[in-house]
């Protein structure tokens, strides 16, 4: 069960009159398990389109044991989306495919899309968290990881693999044209082999990458899409109270690490925080895992959504 905030913040005043010790503790037992489903609202849909529910999920790291999490990631089907999309680093451990079908339970029975991340190909390996600071594009691949048995799963029960495809399908009545990269991290982005037009006449324009890289993002909104769901900040996962995140573990700005931005002026931008972490890294502080429930409406037409420029955030977010 998920910390409710106020007790988050009595923890977190607790933690830091006792130090460094204590703040640390606070971050792995207590923050790294606060799970938590944030909701927003996003005017992303064609003019007249009925509103679409979006489960957003992203960067879940599973190992076999990690129970609590496994019941959390069971319960979000009671949310009811109407489609779920999943951005990738879904493992942490070589036998951890089971444990992540057996979570994701009923929501693989809901339409779903998704693309990977490097921890779904690569295991985590010990690194200098310093690293992350001094040489954000530094990379040390762990043991290969059965990414294929995982995309087997999911594509069995349904869901599409946007890796570097293009697919128009149907959800609640709504045309959906949906694109996506491998992941631009570790340099498997491969634009050009979704690169076009997307589909004037669907009620939605979906682009998925794991990282949102602004070469990508850029790509997806020069061809006209109009919202991209990305993962792997894990939100800064380490934040400062009232400044954010100190890193983004990308070429993104730290004031995107998490939540809906514009990107350009028709784009929206949507980055999960993640529900996981590396085992090597398991604390988080001032960033509670999450999954995301959005709910998409039409886009205003005329006035100033015209005129948005990168940087300028939705304001309608609340967390449950």
């Amino acid at each position: 069960m998920a910390a409710s905030p106020a007790l988050t913040r009595s923890l977190v005043a607790a933690s830091a009159a006792l130090g460094p010790a204590a703040l640390l503790a606070y971050g792995t037992i207590v923050e790294r398990n606060a799970f938590v489903v944030r909701e927003a609202t996003m005017p992303v849909l064609a003019p007249g389109s009925s509103p679409l529910r979006v489960l957003h999920i992203s960067d879940i790291h599973m190992r076999p044991g990690q129970r609590r999490k496994q019941a959390w990631l069971r319960d979000l089907v009671r949310l009811e989306p109407d489609l779920v999309v999943n951005t990738g680093d879904n493992l942490a451990h070589p036998k951890a495919v089971p444990a992540v079908v057996q979570a994701l339970g009923d929501l693989l029975s809901v339409p779903g899309v998704f693309v990977f991340g490097s921890n779904d190909y690569f295991g985590p390996r010990l690194k200098n968290p310093a690293k992350y600071l001094t040489k954000p594009t530094h990379r040390v691949y762990g043991t290969p990881l059965p990414w294929q048995d995982l995309r087997a799963a999911f594509t069995e029960r349904g869901w599409l693999d946007l890796t570097h495809n293009r697919r128009e399908f149907e959800v609640a009545g709504q045309r959906i044209a949906a694109a996506g990269v491998d992941d631009p991290h570790i340099e498997r982005d491969r634009y050009d082999t979704i690169a076009g037009p997307a589909g004037p006449t669907a009620n939605l324009r979906l682009g998925l990458t794991h990282s949102p890289e602004p070469r990508v993002l850029d790509r997806f909104a020069g061809d006209g899409y109009q919202l991209v769901m990305a993962g792997h900040t894990h939100g800064g996962q380490l934040c400062v109270p009232f400044y954010g995140a100190l890193v983004t573990n990308c070429g993104l700005d730290r004031s995107r690490a998490k939540g809906p931005s514009q990107w350009g002026a028709h784009m929206r931008l949507h980055v999960s925080a993640g529900i996981g972490t590396s085992p090597f890294a398991p604390v988080r502080f001032a960033c509670r895992p999450e999954a995301t429930l959005l709910t998409l409406v039409p886009a205003p037409t005329g006035g100033d959504d015209s005129r948005s420029t990168r940087g300028s955030t939705q304001p309608s977010v609340s967390a449950r």
